[in-house]
């Protein structure tokens, strides 16, 4: 997996994480529950936001989450000990040098992790080795080209491209789940279904405003603010412009939608 993440591991983008979490619980994870006694590797659980959730739906399993960030995971480790979380046990390690037996597991999940990695079907195919026949591999990513929103401005979406470009510099693919389907497919994995999770939000969801438009994707696009600068894709001025622009989503009469995509198939 690469270390290179575009967002960065600073505290705010930890709290970034865990916002999202909590606001796409439902939308995310409503059926995110495996057999009881299941053992599941979260390949790259990074600061423990998913891990949390994942962790509490299934009490009656064991988790293994590994991570190639040691700060991630010091984090991932803090917030689940506070949470009084014990069926999590946290590996420092690349997912792809992990040193697991095959089919040590039950099933995997990847959430927010392939979007990163320049090759993400030879990570399904390593995490695939690690899995039983018959287990379960699910991916969850979002696709920025799902973006719909109003007030829209060209700076606005210059803003958003600037995130897009820069992960693809750093390796990874910003729109990644409008193309989770055929990377299942190819992977080798069986059965796969892949359902799409639309996130909306407007005056009338205030809640959903605020943790998903203005504490997850507006605080995501400003937390490129000095990449995008140093990389020459937008001047002060402009970047201040589309944030401005963009944040006009988050009042009483703008609107906001987004969506991530989940899917999952079997090993044969």
């Amino acid at each position: 997996m690469s270390k290179s993440y575009v967002h960065g591991y600073s505290e705010v983008e930890a709290q970034r994480l865990f916002d999202q979490a909590d606001t796409l619980t439902s939308i995310i994870h409503h059926d995110s529950f495996f057999p009881p006694k299941s053992r599941i590797l979260e390949a790259g659980c990074g600061t423990g936001a998913q891990t949390c959730i994942l962790a509490k739906q299934n009490p009656d399993s064991h988790f293994t989450s590994v991570d190639i960030s040691e700060s991630s995971l010091d984090e991932a480790k803090r917030r689940i000990l506070k949470a009084g979380i014990s069926n999590v046990t946290f590996i420092h390690h690349d997912i792809m040098d992990a040193d697991f037996s095959c089919g040590m597991f039950d099933h995997a999940i990847f959430c927010f992790v392939l979007e990163h990695l320049k090759e993400p079907e030879k990570a399904i195919l390593r995490v695939m080795q690690m899995v039983k026949p018959g287990g379960t591999i699910t991916a969850i990513e979002g696709d920025h080209g799902s973006v719909c929103f109003h007030p829209e401005t060209t700076m606005a979406m210059r803003t958003i491209e600037c995130q897009v470009i820069l992960q693809k510099q750093a390796g990874g693919d910003a729109c990644i789940g409008r193309k989770l389907y055929p990377i299942l497919v190819r992977a080798g994995l069986k059965d796969v279904r892949v359902t799409p999770r639309i996130v909306y939000a407007d005056g009338g969801r205030p809640e959903m405003v605020d943790g998903f438009t203005l504490k997850t994707f507006i605080a995501m696009i400003k937390g490129v603010k000095e990449q995008a600068l140093a990389a020459g894709l937008m001047t002060t001025v402009e970047w201040e412009e589309g944030i401005n622009d963009l944040s006009s989503s988050a009042e009483k009469t703008g609107t906001f939608s987004y969506t991530f995509y989940k899917g999952s198939g079997y090993i044969p």
